[in-house]
């Protein structure tokens, strides 16, 4: 899936770069012809064969980079997020229903973590510190000052009640 999305986008970034570099020469000939000229009337040829189709290739080329690079981007999240939705256990599979079962949180640990500079507090067993060899334990003090926040992945709010 990637390949094929990428490989349609790629050409944008190339048609980008060579209208970049085109506009980049015209403009750079443009230039040229103009300084070498005294008069306005002889410049004017100058200015409208080479400057301003070069400045349109310039903006064109910009915009076609921006639109690539954008379109890379969003196949990027767009396989990301199949890579989420694949991690996600089937339904059918699982045997879940609508039942409470199915409602429950990832992570079901009563052990609470934090890792060292983070902004969160997190179930021993929640996905974001699973197996993370820096994660320490949460100091009560720091529950009760309120300067971390509960994770919306482990809902962790729920193993203090």
């Amino acid at each position: 899936m990637r390949t094929s999305r990428l490989r349609t986008v790629h050409p944008l970034l190339w048609a980008g770069w060579a209208a970049l570099a085109a506009g980049a020469v015209l403009c750079v000939v443009g230039w040229y012809g103009i300084s070498g000229e005294r008069y306005a009337e002889r410049q004017l040829p100058y200015l409208a064969s080479c400057t301003i189709p070069g400045a349109a290739l310039l903006v064109a080329g910009a915009v076609l980079l921006a639109h690539g690079r954008g379109a890379i981007a969003a196949a990027r999240v767009e396989e990301l997020y199949g890579l989420l939705v694949a991690a996600e256990p089937d339904e059918e599979r699982a045997g879940a229903g609508t039942g409470p079962a199915a409602s429950a949180p990832l992570a079901v640990s009563g052990e609470l973590l934090r890792v060292p500079g983070g902004t969160l507090w997190h179930r021993a067993d929640c996905p974001l510190v699973a197996g993370k060899a820096e994660a320490v334990p949460v100091d009560s003090g720091l529950l009760a000052s309120g300067e971390l926040s509960p994770c919306p992945v482990c809902e962790p709010a729920e193993a203090t009640d």
